[in-house]
């Protein structure tokens, strides 16, 4: 495992880290499983678990709550995310502050991760959803330093919004938050003009989800794949989308290093980027943990492969299913 530096917070980072959103919220998730995996994922170097109060209602932290407690003679970083109290996702530009963190819910969210959890401070806070319109509003400012200041979490962080990686620039500026967590992969290659130079510039680190695309990525979705009614891909693979995810996937397969995987592939391009500071894919089941972990070695992608990837940006907007 290679790790990074975490931008101001000075942490060391295992560069392939873990998203815990398909252990609370996904069909076929096993709590044995889970544990099973998390266990192999800290015995490989993975020292940085990204969770939610939104995965399950607290099921996904009190899942991590029990990895800290098997494993607390080592030194693993706990990030977490407070809910929008509207309970929307993604926000929207009409959204006001107190639509979905006034001070209150930012500080009683807070206190319910730390039970989950059961530690007495969160590494890492995050914002669910953001809108950079509240960026100089003090509320939101006041309840993150009172959060430090009483020693309940050490550094905030803003997980923005899907498709819009530029609608956290000014909050940046306001010296409150020290990472961001975007949608950064093959397809989505927009963070790259504006979000990554500024956090280069400021010294915030970065963490790059939905790195897979939601499993379009991995290469093995088709057209014809489906997803049971209370599993949330079922909402977000709406037909259109799924055909067109398909469709941009495969068109990637003649690009294919020999011997790799699309999955890592995928891993490689975005540990290519040394703007990143960590990547979290989900990784419920051993094999995958295995898989994803191995993506760490230095190594990354060719230069003329990285070339090639380049032209496979897909720019979209959001939309009502992109959540």
């Amino acid at each position: 495992m290679e790790y990074r530096r975490f931008g101001r917070t000075g942490w060391q980072v295992s560069e392939v880290s873990y998203g815990m959103w398909g252990m609370a919220g996904w069909t076929g998730s096993d709590d044995q499983q889970s544990d099973r995996s998390l266990d192999l994922a800290v015995e490989g170097g993975c020292n940085f678990f990204d969770t939610a109060w939104g995965y399950g209602k607290g099921k996904s932290e009190q899942i991590l709550g029990r990895l800290l407690r098997r494993h607390a003679d080592k030194r693993l970083y706990v990030a977490t995310k407070i809910p929008p109290k509207n309970m929307k996702w993604p926000s929207k530009a009409s959204y006001k502050l107190e639509d979905c963190f006034p001070a209150e819910h930012i500080i009683s969210y807070t206190e319910k991760s730390l039970q989950n959890l059961g530690v007495e401070t969160i590494d890492l806070q995050q914002f669910h959803v953001w809108e950079d319109s509240w960026a100089g509003q003090e509320e939101w400012q006041r309840a993150v330093e009172k959060l430090k200041a009483d020693g309940k979490i050490q550094h905030m962080g803003v997980s923005v919004n899907r498709w819009e990686p530029d609608n956290v620039l000014q909050t940046l500026r306001t010296g409150h938050i020290s990472s961001v967590q975007v949608i950064y992969n093959i397809f989505d290659q927009a963070p790259e003009d504006s979000l990554f130079p500024l956090c280069r510039e400021l010294d915030i680190a970065t963490i790059a989800r939905v790195p897979f695309d939601e499993g379009t990525l991995t290469g093995t979705f088709t057209t014809e794949t489906t997803f049971p009614a209370e599993d949330w891909r079922s909402t977000y693979f709406v037909p259109e989308n799924l055909k067109a995810s398909v469709e941009h996937a495969d068109r990637l397969k003649p690009i294919l290093p020999a011997g790799m995987t699309m999955a890592e592939m995928a891993l490689r391009f975005i540990l290519s980027n040394p703007d990143v500071s960590t990547t979290i894919p989900g990784m419920r089941k051993a094999h995958h943990v295995q898989a994803n972990l191995q993506a760490s070695d230095g190594k990354g992608l060719p230069a003329e492969v990285l070339e090639q990837l380049k032209s496979h940006r897909w720019d979209r907007k959001p939309t009502e299913w992109s959540q």
